[in-house]
């Protein structure tokens, strides 16, 4: 049996290079937050002037600032991100088993009506989503703008397409002698999702989990559009924006406040990528 050769050193080379070019600029915003203002003026692509102890310093100096009001936004993130990473799971999960289990040519519009979803940029219909949130909700009484809920809303929307196409892949390579045996035994239709189904998804659940968690924390246009750059409640994207608005020229500030918006996001990559890959290995598997 031949064996397959690995890659050869032009294509590491290639790979190497566009690694560089991808991390360039995340290079350089570590770096220059580590500068005083001065510093990053004068050579902001050199190590000089940069240290540990500024950089405490820079970050001290921005999440003490009124002006960026980090720890709200932060907050703000965090329960946007977990609340419809949770929902997306959960109503996708529901939604894909369905799909994939009623072979009915309506299962069969309501999936391609998913995938169709997917392709329709943002900007076609960002003008009607927020007219219809601000119409619903002045329709049923709920505040769907400048609210998490409406936002929440949105995202499970927007996310739900990719993470039904992913789960219902993964779904039809899980026997349906599981579910018929779970039925004999006298489990309800519920019983079956959450005790037979729903735990078979977990690695694929994670992959869809980390990939939209991604997407959520670092959009910038959808919340900036539904809860509005000078309201109440701003995402930390929405929140640097309107600090980088206050402070033009302060880089010593604009630059470490990037930096602590795309940190977290960073750091859950980097420990998590195993369970990305694996999960995506064992969807096409199944």
């Amino acid at each position: 049996m031949k064996m397959r050769k690995g890659p050869t050193a032009a294509l590491m080379i290639v790979a190497i290079l566009i690694a560089l070019y991808t991390l360039f600029p995340f290079f350089l915003v570590v770096i220059n937050s580590m500068k005083k203002a001065n510093d990053i003026v004068a050579s902001p692509v050199s190590l000089a002037g940069a240290s540990i102890s500024q950089l405490s310093q820079n970050i001290s100096n921005v999440v003490s600032n009124s002006n960026f009001n980090f720890w709200a936004a932060f907050g703000t993130s965090a329960i946007i991100t977990i609340v419809s990473l949770i929902l997306l799971a959960l109503f996708g999960g529901m939604a894909a088993w369905v799909i994939c289990r009623n072979k009915t040519k309506w299962s069969t519009v309501i999936y391609m009506t998913f995938i169709a979803s997917m392709i329709i940029p943002f900007q076609v219909v960002m003008l009607a989503l927020i007219s219809t949130f601000r119409d619903v909700g002045n329709f049923i009484g709920i505040k769907m703008l400048q609210s998490i809920p409406g936002i929440v809303f949105a995202y499970l929307g927007f996310g739900g397409a990719m993470t039904v196409f992913i789960l219902t892949g993964f779904i039809k390579g899980i026997p349906y002698e599981l579910e018929e045996a779970a039925a004999i035994d006298g489990c309800s239709p519920e019983g079956t999702f959450f005790r037979i189904i729903f735990p078979l998804l977990k690695p694929v659940i994670t992959t869809v989990t980390i990939l939209n968690g991604m997407w959520i924390w670092n959009d910038y246009l959808l919340p900036s559009l539904m809860l509005g750059q000078n309201g109440p409640v701003k995402t930390l994207p929405v929140a640097v924006q309107a600090f980088v608005g206050s402070y033009v020229k302060r880089w010593d500030l604009i630059l470490p406040a990037a930096l602590l918006a795309i940190l977290p996001m960073i750091i859950l990559f980097i420990f998590a990528q195993k369970q990305i890959i694996n999960g995506m290995v064992e969807g096409a598997i199944k």
